[in-house]
């Protein structure tokens, strides 16, 4: 919807601020020619134009600031559909070239099984990074459809929290020690796909953006707030600025050049994170990790009474 919104107001806004200057233009002229010929009724008609005009102009600078803020708008959204086709296409290109590689490689001469068995491990990385390029895009669509009446579940999300930890243990191939979990039983009423589209992004990203030499997740859970389940999870990366906090849950935004980047992405995780989240009725705040360098993601969900 934003899409074409973006394009449309602004031009419909642009016309009508043409049309004011047209009749204030007009209405200057008329309030010099009837000045000009000394009627009697001169002032009356110069009182009633000044009315007309300061009214008029106060609507024209007001649309002159809603036009740049429209404009700002479209050229935000340029840059993150431009900063989304680059993502797609480097996370598209790179996996391709390496199977197109690998193939050709076994095709042309015959290896010995070690270096096969690396080559299909290869393959499989690959297959799996265009795997979950393909879910991300599906994930946003499936954004579209809310939630009929009678989907909804009591959920647990202890096991939510350590499913999806090893979930992407597995995935980035990194000892299941790599995420700490201290977790307790609650309840969260919801779909269960949507709760573990949003933990599986988080946790990922956190394991994504560790420190590379010796990585730490923790995911804690906190339950001392009244009908309300409080999920912590944290990193010991580079850190996010805080002046670009609010901006990492929009859509293709990506920190830095996109072809400046060594880890795969496109910008989407964090959409979605948000996006589900508030149809939950729940938070997300991003702050710096309370001990040391890293990242803190806090999720504040309703807890359903056991």
């Amino acid at each position: 919807m934003f899409e074409r919104k973006s394009l449309r107001w602004p031009i419909s806004l642009g016309v009508v601020l043409i049309v004011m200057v047209v009749v204030m233009l007009v209405g200057s002229i008329l309030t010099l020619i009837v000045a000009a010929l000394n009627s009697p009724t001169s002032a009356a008609w110069y009182w009633a134009w000044l009315a007309i005009g300061s009214t008029l102009l106060t609507f024209i600078l007001l649309g002159v600031v809603m036009y740049l803020v429209l404009s700002i708008r479209a050229v935000n959204l340029t840059k993150r559909q431009s900063n989304f086709i680059d993502s797609v296409t480097h996370e598209l290109k790179s996996p391709i070239a390496s199977l197109k590689l690998y193939i050709q490689t076994l095709n042309r001469r015959q290896l010995p099984p070690d270096e096969q068995e690396a080559f299909f491990k290869g393959m499989l990385e690959d297959v799996e990074r265009l795997d979950t390029l393909i879910n991300h895009l599906l994930d946003v669509a499936r954004l579209e459809r809310v939630a009929k009446p009678g989907e909804d579940e009591d959920v647990y999300i202890d096991d939510v929290l350590r499913s999806c930890a090893q979930q992407v243990c597995h995935r980035h191939q990194v000892p299941p020690e790599t995420v700490r979990c201290e977790l307790e039983q609650a309840i969260v009423r919801c779909r269960r796909v949507d709760l573990e589209l949003v933990f599986r992004n988080l946790i990922d990203n956190a394991v994504k953006y560790a420190a590379t030499d010796q990585p730490e997740v923790e995911i804690k859970m906190d339950l001392t707030q009244p009908g309300r389940v409080i999920v912590r999870v944290s990193d010991n990366g580079k850190g996010i600025p805080a002046e670009q906090r609010r901006k990492i849950f929009g859509r293709f935004v990506r920190l830095g050049s996109e072809l400046e980047r060594d880890k795969p992405g496109t910008g989407l995780g964090l959409y979605i994170v948000r996006t589900l989240l508030s149809r939950l009725r729940s938070q997300i705040q991003v702050r710096d990790r309370a001990v040391g360098q890293g990242t803190e993601f806090e999720v504040n969900l309703p807890r359903e009474e056991a």
